[in-house]
C-alpha cells in the first residue's frame, strides 16, 4: 500500500469523478486513492490511468479517508459523508450544487475549524468555476454590486438529474438585501455563451451559485442564477424523467455578467467557458484539490472559489492551463 499521508482522494468514479482523476493525473505525480461503490467501475477507472508515474489505488472508505485531502466526485447529497471523512482528520473539497446540500455544508464551518481543516463547497463548474471568474471581472472595476449566472449542459447522470430538479424548484436569488425565491422554470432570458454554443434561452432554477457568490463576495446586492432549457425541459421538468439521462452531456458553457463601478461609470462584465460541464467541473475540483494538498489554501473551515481569503488568480491561471479556455465579451 502507498504511503496515504501525501495522497489525494476521490469518491465517484462515474464522468465527473473520471474527469478529476483525469486531470490529476496528467498535471502530477500525487498518489490518487479512488473510492466508489461500484467496484467495477472504479477498477476500471484506475486501470484506464495506471502509468509508472502516477500510483492509483482503488480502496475501501476508511482508507480513501487517509488522504491528506478527499474530492467528493460523486452524487450528491455530500454533507453525511463529509461529516464521516472530517472526523477522520482530512481536508474535502466537494463539487455538489444541490442547494440544501451546499447549505448543510456551510454549516459545518465550526466543525471544520475545530479540526484545523478545509472544506471548499461547490468547486465545480456552476458553482466553481463561475466564483473563480467573478473574482477575476472584479478586477476590472473599483466596486461591484450585480452578478448574474447562466449555465447551459450537465455534466454526467446526477448531473443531468439535477437539471431536472433545478427547473421544478423554487429558483433562490439575493436582491438589494434580501432572498427571493421564484418558481423555477420563470423568468425567460436569452443568454449569449461562448461560441460553439451561441444563443439559448435561460430561466430561473434552484442553483447554488447564489448562495456561495454572496458568500464570496458580501457586498453583491443582486445575484441571480438561469439555466438553459427547451420547451419539453420546462413541461416536464415536475414529472420524473421521461428518458434516461445520457451517460454524458454534449458541449456545455457557462457565463458571468457582472456590473459595478469603475472611475464612477457604470460598467458590465462579462466572461465565460465552452466545455463539456463535467469536463469543466473536473478541472476545477482537482485544481482546488492539488492547492489544498499543497498548503497552498489556508484558510481553514468552509471556503469557496472567488472569497478574497482564497489564491483564486493561481487556480484560474492552473484550470485555463489545464485546457480550459477563457472568453470574455468585448463590445458595447
Amino acid at each position: 500500500m502507498i504511503g496515504v499521508s501525501g495522497a489525494i482522494g476521490v469518491i465517484g468514479a462515474g464522468v465527473t469523478g473520471s474527469r478529476v482523476v483525469e486531470h490529476l493525473v496528467a498535471t502530477s505525480s500525487i498518489p490518487i486513492l479512488l473510492h466508489d461503490q461500484d467496484l467495477y467501475g472504479a477498477q476500471r477507472l484506475a486501470a484506464v490511468h495506471r502509468s509508472h508515474n502516477v500510483a492509483i489505488s482503488v480502496v475501501d472508505f476508511e482508507t480513501v479517508t487517509s488522504a491528506s485531502v478527499v474530492v467528493l466526485a460523486c452524487g450528491s447529497p455530500h454533507a453525511p459523508l463529509a461529516k464521516k471523512i472530517l472526523a477522520r482528520g482530512a481536508s474535502m473539497v466537494s463539487l455538489s450544487d444541490d442547494v440544501s446540500d451546499v447549505m448543510n455544508l456551510l454549516k459545518m464551518h465550526d466543525e471544520v475549524m475545530a479540526k484545523n481543516k478545509t472544506l471548499v463547497v461547490g468547486a465545480a463548474a456552476s458553482p466553481g468555476m463561475t466564483g473563480l471568474l467573478l473574482s477575476n471581472l472584479q478586477t476590472n472595476f473599483d466596486e461591484i454590486d450585480e452578478a448574474h449566472v447562466a449555465l447551459h449542459g450537465t455534466g454526467g447522470p446526477n448531473c443531468a438529474v439535477q437539471h431536472h430538479r433545478a427547473l421544478a424548484g423554487q429558483s433562490i436569488g439575493w436582491h438589494d438585501g434580501e432572498w427571493l425565491r421564484r418558481p423555477g422554470g420563470s423568468g425567460r432570458e436569452l443568454c449569449w455563451f461562448p461560441e460553439p454554443v451561441g444563443a439559448y434561452d435561460c430561466y430561473r432554477a434552484e442553483m447554488a451559485d447564489p448562495v456561495l457568490l454572496k458568500k464570496a463576495q458580501p457586498q453583491l446586492q443582486r445575484i441571480t442564477a438561469r439555466v438553459s432549457a427547451n420547451r419539453r425541459d420546462r413541461f416536464t421538468a415536475r414529472l420524473p424523467m421521461l428518458v434516461p439521462p445520457h451517460s454524458e452531456g454534449g458541449m456545455g458553457a457557462l457565463r458571468i455578467e457582472v456590473r459595478g463601478f469603475r472611475n464612477g461609470s457604470r460598467i458590465v462584465e462579462i466572461a465565460g467557458v465552452a466545455e463539456r460541464v463535467a469536463q469543466i467541473a473536473g478541472v476545477v475540483g482537482a485544481t482546488t484539490a492539488q492547492f489544498v494538498h499543497r498548503g497552498k489554501i489556508t484558510s481553514t473551515g468552509t471556503c469557496v472559489l472567488g472569497q478574497d481569503s482564497l489564491p483564486n488568480a493561481e487556480i484560474l491561471r492552473e484550470v485555463l492551463t489545464g485546457g480550459i479556455r477563457l472568453h470574455q465579451f468585448v463590445g458595447t
